[in-house]
């Protein structure tokens, strides 16, 4: 579910589960291909900073982990997201990400025990992001025509494979290898704005529940019904629950769902917090919830859930057997968790930021602390659009300035837009702040960003810069 989650920290839910999420396969998916093994870290200490924005590879020719590619027309990956693919911060020691994901892992291990006492949910950490459209949308019940699927917002290797936009993208292909309860968590890619809490490259944990009759009835084999309950019927679907279900099915399921889950939440931040469920909508669940919590003075989406379409396990070919999924965003979580303020700062080397992970307790209470602090540099850029029939997405425009600007670039917000009567065009302003988060940023080197930006925007873009 963490598919259609929204982004990491999207203000939607992971499931958007913060946004695409779960779908009916229409075709079964591929094998599920196991990442290369983590490398080790690097020994530079310096944060990512600008990479040529030029293709890597021939423009018939894309490569991505090891394996070569046709490109086409949709064909839209950078070098600044190439070189993320196999960094798997998740897995790394002595990450606030890996920290967090092991305290999520652990919690899921007691909460659900088998008859036996081992862990009933296994964990896939390692699995490939490239995917096909198939297994990202199709599979999951997205619309042909939902914008998730719009190269402005999905990294595409070309009009057959991408990179996962969300977790949910594997959820079909474990179901129908006879997995019942699995948690899915790994890098996802996004093309999105550019501030302190987005990212076009985030981390996800995605869980799945399955049970059939035999399996409910024995979940609350302690109540006090004199029959046993049924999972299915003939009716119609309702706000509170989809057409073949049963009432009592899904009231079973959903206070197994939240009931893991809130518990999850006081495990991460205490039992001490406000919280509250809002009901939502996600292609692949009905009913839908997020869960909100108090943070600040104001109400913060932690992660979306739901009951799990019953398509989708037709599909998966257990029709007998009804579930729960959600999904949810490590860095939202590490963020407030860690109180970390830019999202930037999980893919920094510095070992005064690493350093403060350090540690075999992954129940320490830690404070991130700034190592420094560097002022910014701040340049704007407008440009007419193109002209009408060219396709323009101000996420075009952000991939492009983080093509070339790294992770220098700390944020990009459109600060003006208006249409020109008399010249019949579009103009779009925006500002652009430039600030490294490890050393002092000059104005002469932020300049040189911004001309390079304003020279491939003409270019690429076919904008033209006012």
């Amino acid at each position: 579910m963490a598919g259609l989650l929204r982004h990491g920290l999207r203000a939607a839910s992971p499931f958007s589960w913060p946004t695409p999420g779960l779908k009916a396969v229409r075709h079964r998916c591929g094998p599920i291909r196991p990442a290369p093994p983590v490398p080790a870290r690097a020994s530079s200490s310096q944060t990512p900073g600008p990479i040529p924005a030029h293709p890597p590879a021939s423009s018939a020719q894309i490569r991505v982990q090891e394996r070569d590619y046709p490109t086409d027309d949709w064909t839209n990956l950078t070098p600044q997201i190439l070189a993320r693919l196999d960094r798997r911060l998740h897995l790394q020691a002595g990450h606030p990400l890996s920290l967090i994901r092991r305290r999520i892992v652990r919690y899921m291990y007691d909460k659900f025990p088998n008859y036996r006492g081992h862990p009933l949910f296994s964990v896939h950490d390692r699995l490939s992001p490239v995917v096909t459209l198939a297994q990202n949308y199709d599979a999951l019940l997205v619309p042909p025509q939902h914008p998730s699927r719009k190269p402005s917002d999905s990294y595409y290797i070309n009009r057959t494979w991408m990179l996962r936009a969300h977790t949910s993208a594997h959820q079909i292909e474990l179901i129908q290898m006879g997995l019942d309860n699995f948690l899915v968590v790994g890098d996802v890619y996004r093309r999105d704005a550019i501030d302190a809490s987005h990212y076009p490259v985030f981390h996800q944990v995605e869980g799945v529940r399955l049970l059939d009759a035999a399996g409910v009835n024995a979940r609350w084999a302690g109540s006090l019904r004199d029959t046993p309950i049924q999972l299915f019927e003939a009716g119609t679907e309702k706000p509170h629950k989809q057409a073949g279900h049963t009432v009592d099915a899904t009231q079973l399921l959903e206070w197994e769902l939240k009931d893991c889950l809130l518990g999850l939440i006081r495990d991460l931040f205490g039992s001490d917090l406000q919280y509250r469920w809002v009901d939502a909508y996600f292609p692949f669940t009905h009913p839908s919830w997020e869960l909100e919590i108090q943070y600040q003075g104001q109400w913060m989406e932690m992660l979306g859930c739901g009951i799990m379409r019953q398509e989708l396990l037709h599909q998966g070919g257990v029709p007998e057997k009804i579930g729960w999924a959600f999904g949810l965003g490590l860095e939202r979580l590490a963020m407030k968790l860690y109180e970390i303020p830019d999202i930037r700062i999980f893919w920094s080397q510095d070992s005064g930021f690493l350093s403060q992970f350090q540690t075999d307790d992954i129940d320490q209470v830690i404070k991130y602390k700034a190592v420094s602090k560097y002022p910014q540099c701040i340049n704007d850029i407008s440009f007419w659009l193109p002209q009408e029939g060219s396709e323009y997405s101000s996420n075009d425009f952000f991939d492009l300035v983080r093509s070339i600007g790294g992770d220098l670039v700390e944020q990009v917000v459109l600060v003006d837009s208006f249409y020109h009567e008399k010249k019949q065009k579009h103009s779009h302003c925006y500002r652009i702040v430039y600030r490294s988060t490890e050393k002092t940023l000059t104005q002469e080197e932020a300049n040189e960003i911004h001309k390079h930006i304003e020279n491939q925007a003409t270019s690429r873009l076919k904008v033209q810069i006012r």
